[in-house]
């Protein structure tokens, strides 16, 4: 499919450059661009063309143009437009109730600028978009039937998974996720031969002596509430959270982007140490799974708000499996949690830290995966959401600087 059309100044035609109906991104497809068609903007240089293009049809020069004009501009010029940027122009003439369409509007949209007033008027339309649905397309290569995968995995409407089919581009590439991942795997590999064990390296003496794992004696070295996520107990431990890590985390990346996956997992991993460090305060932890649970139960509950809308293949037996696989790692998290340690009175490693990420998920990670071409900082609920955690953050160091010692909480030995 050509990711590119002609732009118009007039009745001319210019060099071919990138008008496809995509959501307005940064240069590392993070950030979303977000306009109100109320807002007084002067006329951008790159937006010259449209606004010249806008007063054929606006004689008046009032800014508005009526709908019967705007598909009368549409049938003149829609064989230069992408054929998805032309279905969603159609629902916003029919969806427009005050028959009238705005330059801002008719502006964001040409510029890649999609506003939420143009959103809402799309969604408030008295027809569906016509044409064929993004499944029904024929004659994709295999990276364009990847995205469009990965858009029906993640997305639950057609406009916005049309939208990220012709706006995603693998620049930058899913790198967040890969990079965490190969780090993990080449850590539990380096251990593996230190320590001389793949199974069970938990049982090691030397295990809880490398640098990265989160230890209560040690909970002043700040950088191991971020560290443990790189040791693991075993190969069945690193093999659970791998695989759930990538399936969920590499498809959710390439939607949303590095930086918002990159908070929510981080959020998770440190939630999960912290939650460890409160109600658990003798116990150490390793793993990645506060970050994994943060990915996977925010993905899962924004799968459950919106079901009808989304269009997975056996979606229900998926769930199903997916948190078949989270039950059977938290499960073999708390059986390696009460089993008589190997060197006590040293615990074994905490099963907390799953449930940090899974309140992390259900709370900033739905806010995050809900609206994908939303910024957050314009979205109140992501604030609250954010606040709070802020606030279990600070609560949680001042547990760790005074509690320990006002409890006379009876610590295991350092390693």
């Amino acid at each position: 499919m050509e990711r590119s059309s002609p732009r118009m100044t007039g009745g001319s035609r210019e060099a071919p450059v990138n008008v496809s109906p995509a959501v307005a991104a940064n240069a590392e497809g993070e950030e979303i661009e977000v306009l109100e068609s109320t807002d007084v903007l002067p006329v951008a240089p790159e937006d010259v063309q449209w606004k010249t293009l806008f007063d054929k049809y606006d004689p008046d020069n009032s800014g508005f143009i009526s709908t019967e004009r705007f598909k009368d501009l549409l049938e003149a010029h829609g064989s230069e437009l992408d054929p998805h940027k032309l279905e969603v122009l159609l629902a916003l003439a029919d969806g427009n109730a005050d028959g009238k369409i705005c330059y801002q509007d008719f502006v964001n949209l040409m510029s890649n600028k999609r506003s939420n007033s143009f959103r809402r008027a799309i969604l408030q339309g008295s027809r569906q978009l016509k044409g064929c649905s993004l499944s029904d397309e024929a004659g994709l290569g295999l990276s364009q039937r990847l995205v469009r995968h990965v858009a029906y995995e993640t997305l639950p409407r057609e406009v916005d998974r049309k939208w990220y089919f012709d706006s995603y581009t693998y620049c930058p590439p899913p790198w967040f996720i890969l990079a965490i991942t190969i780090a993990e795997v080449a850590v539990f590999i380096y251990y593996g031969f230190k320590l001389d064990r793949l199974v069970l390296q938990v049982s090691s003496p030397s295990f809880l002596k490398s640098p990265l794992p989160y230890h209560p004696q040690l909970r002043a070295q700040a950088w191991r509430y971020f560290s443990y996520i790189f040791m693991h107990t075993g190969i069945e431990h690193l093999s659970l959270n791998m695989a759930m890590q990538l399936l969920v985390g590499v498809p959710l990346e390439m939607v949303h982007g590095a930086l918002r996956i990159g908070l929510v997992y981080l959020c998770g991993v440190l939630a999960g140490s912290l939650a460890v460090s409160v109600t658990d305060m003798t116990a150490p932890v390793v793993g990645s799974s506060g970050g994994v649970y943060a990915l996977v139960s925010a993905h899962l509950a924004n799968v459950v708000m919106n079901w009808s809308g989304m269009k997975c293949q056996f979606k229900l037996f998926r769930m199903a499996m997916a948190l078949v696989c989270m039950s059977v790692e938290f499960g073999r998290a708390v059986w390696l949690r009460f089993y008589p340690p190997a060197f006590p009175p040293c615990p074994n490693p905490s099963f907390v830290a799953h449930l940090g990420g899974v309140l992390v998920g259900l709370t900033l990670g739905v806010v995050v995966l809900q609206n994908y071409e939303q910024r957050l900082q314009e979205q109140s609920l992501f604030w609250i959401f954010f606040c709070v955690y802020t606030l279990f953050v600070l609560c949680a160091v001042f547990w760790n600087i005074f509690a320990y010692s006002l409890l006379d909480v009876r610590m295991p030995p350092l390693p």
